[in-house]
């Protein structure tokens, strides 16, 4: 039974949790009342790098950030399940995640998901505002 609540979704990898995260999420949860999270199991990241950090503990990382409401794991074998189960009324994409809004759209009405996608825009740059700049950083600093 649904509340009246709108329950925005945001999905991701989380690995070395940065601000960059945090202002997703932030931008994820004012679209709405509850903020939904699905964080992408180890298996399923092929788009890049694999994580560093074990989906586990990404996935207690970003539990116990105060704007979300729920996090879960992803599907090993599909990504839309959660999202049938979580029953979102709002879909976020990071300015930066490789998500196709078109395809992802259709998808989801093949599924009968009535959800709205919504990319969100970059926020101000900060300087390690992302896995890839940390690891850079770290990388550089012990060659030092």
């Amino acid at each position: 039974m649904r509340t009246g609540l709108t329950r925005v979704l945001a999905t991701g990898t989380f690995d070395l949790l940065h601000p960059g995260h945090l202002f997703y999420l932030e931008q994820s949860k004012a679209l709405g009342d509850e903020l939904l999270v699905i964080v992408a199991r180890d298996a399923n990241v092929q788009h890049k790098p694999s994580p560093i950090i074990p989906q586990e503990q990404r996935l207690l990382m970003v539990s116990t950030l105060k704007m979300v409401d729920r996090a879960v794991l992803g599907d090993e074998t599909d990504i839309f399940r959660p999202i049938e189960d979580l029953k979102p009324d709002v879909i976020t994409l990071g300015y930066d995640q490789h998500f196709d809004v078109v395809l992802l759209k259709e998808e989801l009405a093949t599924r009968g998901i009535d959800a709205r996608v919504v990319r969100l825009v970059e926020h101000d740059p900060c300087p390690l505002c992302s896995s890839r700049s940390i690891v850079a950083k770290v990388l550089e600093e012990r060659r030092r």
